[in-house]
């Protein structure tokens, strides 16, 4: 019974371990995450966001896209746990990794949510999918000719796939971000 009561408060409120792991694994200070902390649970009082609530936030920042697919994506790779919610610590840790890692880890993240079958690889299929959902996202209504995204997500594999198995592999698809400002820019826009 004590541990039920443990685990709701922990939810809520941060404890000198969580502000301990969080400063350790962000560039934030113990200040930044107790304000984090403190608009995390003006939006979420339970102390969890849900994918409703995921998508309500998303929307406020692209008010003329379509949300819903992005954030579906988005919110798979965040809810790290995969209970359905996403808590404060991984909230904190998917911002910190989205805005303040280096390059690599931005990538890393933009892998992990493109990576939609969780298989260590992105394929053309899930690409396309990617693709189509950052369109809708930043309302992008022309998809033709190079816009198309299958065609785009096809170049984009034939350019970064050094294997050569139509499928691009964390490594591939880091370095061939890493070497091509256009395609780091379309496919990790903050890296």
């Amino acid at each position: 019974m004590g541990n039920k009561g443990a685990k709701k408060s922990s939810s809520t409120e941060l404890t000198p371990k969580q502000i301990a792991l969080l400063r350790a694994n962000t560039k934030y200070s113990e200040r930044e995450i107790r304000e984090w902390h403190a608009g995390f649970l003006r939006d979420c009082p339970n102390g969890r966001l849900d994918k409703k609530k995921f998508v309500e936030v998303y929307k406020q920042f692209y008010p003329q896209g379509k949300a819903d697919g992005f954030c579906k994506l988005a919110f798979d790779t965040f809810d790290a746990n995969d209970d359905g919610s996403i808590d404060f610590d991984e909230f904190l840790l998917a911002i910190s990794a989205t805005s303040h890692g280096d390059l690599d880890d931005r990538l890393s993240v933009a892998f992990d949510m493109y990576d939609i079958s969780d298989d260590g690889f992105i394929d053309q299929k899930e690409l396309t999918k990617m693709i189509t959902a950052m369109y809708d996202l930043v309302g992008e209504t022309d998809r033709k000719g190079d816009r198309d995204p299958k065609k785009r997500a096809q170049e984009i594999i034939g350019k970064l796939d050094v294997g050569g198995d139509k499928k691009l592999s964390k490594q591939e698809f880091i370095a061939g971000c890493k070497n091509d400002p256009v395609i780091r820019r379309l496919l990790a826009p903050n890296a």
